[in-house]
């Protein structure tokens, strides 16, 4: 591959869109279709398409259009799992955490410190109780193989060091921190596109804005959401990543959503963050609010667990409560508490927790947070295998099992998953990802993709702009979402391929920009 151009294959466009959906409901039968492109989907699209199966994979909107793109942003290593004697899950997380940090993804996924300042609010137990905890933790990463330089040893901190790191937090009664470490994706719905151009490059047809109105073990009834035509795409198998929505589409599925919900607040307000912090949750033993910088102007801090009533919508609403729940533990670490008016945004993803209680009301969980992060594989008597449950972090595992149950209940041959020594568009070696002549931004966004983003300033200057003054995101990344990433309107490049959406003000003042780049990609669209 040049390093001026997208990996073979692998690019999304509108054009392409159209052309596989008009062969994906032509009447053929695909092996498999997966309907949902969140990280689950799209990364069973992959695992299956790696396998040599025909693969297609819908989405009723976009890559990453719901709860893969509201999360934390870690790639955690399953250490609150111990807590609760879910010994399988915490060594699953850790597992996949080192398959992404080292194999598949090292150019998204890297190691995040954080620190938990030792204030008057943590009690010397709790304190020996965290950092028993943070050193089972390093056991995990050591079960998992994956190497010290990879993700460094907790360690205790002195007070002074602990304010270098976490320069806000209050130093009155200040003991000192302790510091951990953990994964992070630079960005998630970037994950998610990773996942999706490396399935189309595998040969899977990745198609958004197709929703799946009925399905059966036999393909799906579908409505192309731009032009309003219904037709039907036949498969062997199909398989039901639909998420929070999966009950919908497949009889005996219960579903007991949980709603997390993250403040943005602007970098400044918090002075520079080298690491996140872990704030505890007062009356809880084993939760923390995070305090996650960005590295593009703002901080993350995040989140609830809070059970969802009713209907599931498109994109959560964050309740005034989650603010005040979130600004007050955040405040009670804080030199000067965050008020509520310079909070710049906020946004909520809705976890689909599989409920396996025997019953409703008295019977069900008290509260989201005790049901268990476990993925589960359901198949439907009319043979429609369902994934549901777990988290970003074990995506890849769940999106194995989900193929490895619907080729084995539809007869489908197909060979063991590759996935987890397959590299991702973008990967390479940290070594080779130091060495590109791109900007950094850049390389921790595209990874070797970096150059080919960066040249695209070289045919046209105006491409180096910024999207809007104060963000880092350029013209040129909008360009390279529409040639490249399947981005087909404004709301696809201000909220999933960047994250300039996440702050209203910075979403109205970027669109004219984002809508000038559209129609001069229409303009020029083959």
């Amino acid at each position: 591959m040049s390093h001026t151009e997208a990996a073979p294959g692998s690019s999304l466009s509108a054009h392409r869109r159209d052309r596989e959906l008009a062969e994906a409901a032509d009447g053929r039968v695909a092996d498999v279709l997966v309907v949902g492109l969140g990280a689950t989907g799209a990364g069973a699209a992959l695992d299956a398409a790696a396998r040599g199966l025909d693969v297609v994979a819908v989405d009723a909107h976009d890559l990453a259009f719901g709860t893969s793109r509201w999360s934390s942003k870690l790639i955690h290593g399953g250490l609150r799992y111990l807590a609760s004697a879910q010994f399988d899950v915490a060594h699953e997380s850790a597992v996949e955490r080192g398959v992404l940090m080292t194999r598949t993804a090292p150019h998204l996924v890297a190691a995040q410190p954080f620190v938990l300042p030792l204030t008057p609010l943590v009690s010397r137990s709790q304190a020996a109780l965290a950092w028993a905890g943070y050193r089972a933790g390093d056991m995990l990463r050591v079960a998992a193989r994956t190497p010290r330089q990879v993700l460094p040893a907790p360690r205790r901190l002195p007070a002074a060091e602990a304010r270098h790191l976490a320069p806000s937090v209050r130093a009155a009664g200040l003991r000192g921190g302790l510091l951990s470490w953990d994964g992070r994706v630079t960005d998630d719905a970037r994950l998610v596109t990773a996942l999706a151009r490396t399935a189309a490059a595998h040969g899977a047809r990745v198609l958004t804005r197709v929703r799946a109105l009925e399905l059966t073990g036999t393909g799906a009834r579908i409505r192309d959401e731009l032009t309003g035509q219904e037709g039907e795409i036949r498969a062997r198998a199909v398989i039901n990543a639909a998420g929070v929505w999966a009950g919908a589409l497949a009889d005996g599925i219960r579903i007991r959503p949980s709603r997390g919900t993250h403040l943005v607040l602007r970098s400044e307000r918090l002075g520079a963050l080298p690491a996140g912090l872990h704030v505890p949750i007062p009356g809880e033993t084993n939760r923390f609010v995070l305090v996650l910088p960005q590295g593009d102007g703002r901080v993350y801090v995040g989140l609830t667990d809070e059970p969802v009533d009713g209907g599931v919508p498109d994109v959560p609403e964050v309740p005034e409560s989650d603010i005040g729940f979130l600004l007050d533990v955040l405040g009670s670490v804080l030199d000067v508490p965050v008020a509520r008016e310079e909070v710049a945004g906020a946004f909520a993803g809705v976890r689909p927790l599989l409920d396996t209680s025997p019953g409703a009301g008295a019977d069900a969980p008290a509260r989201t947070s005790d049901i268990s992060r476990r993925h589960a594989v359901l198949t439907s008597p009319d043979g429609v295998t369902t994934v549901v449950g777990g988290k970003l972090t074990t995506y890849r595992r769940m999106a194995q099992d989900a193929v490895d149950a619907a080729a084995g209940a539809r007869g489908l041959r197909a060979a063991p998953s590759p996935t987890a020594a397959l590299p991702l568009i973008g990967a390479a070696a940290p070594d080779r990802l130091r060495a590109l002549p791109a900007p950094r931004r850049l390389v921790h966004r595209y990874g070797t993709e970096a150059m080919a983003v960066h040249t695209l300033v070289t045919e046209d200057p105006g491409l180096a702009e910024p999207v809007l003054p104060g963000h880092p995101v350029t013209r040129a990344e909008l360009l390279w979402a529409i040639r490249h990433e399947g981005a087909l309107d404004d709301s696809d490049l201000l909220d999933r391929r960047t994250r300039i959406g996440l702050v209203p003000r910075d979403r109205a003042e970027a669109l004219p920009a984002v809508r000038e780049m559209l129609e001069r990609a229409r303009a020029v669209r083959p």
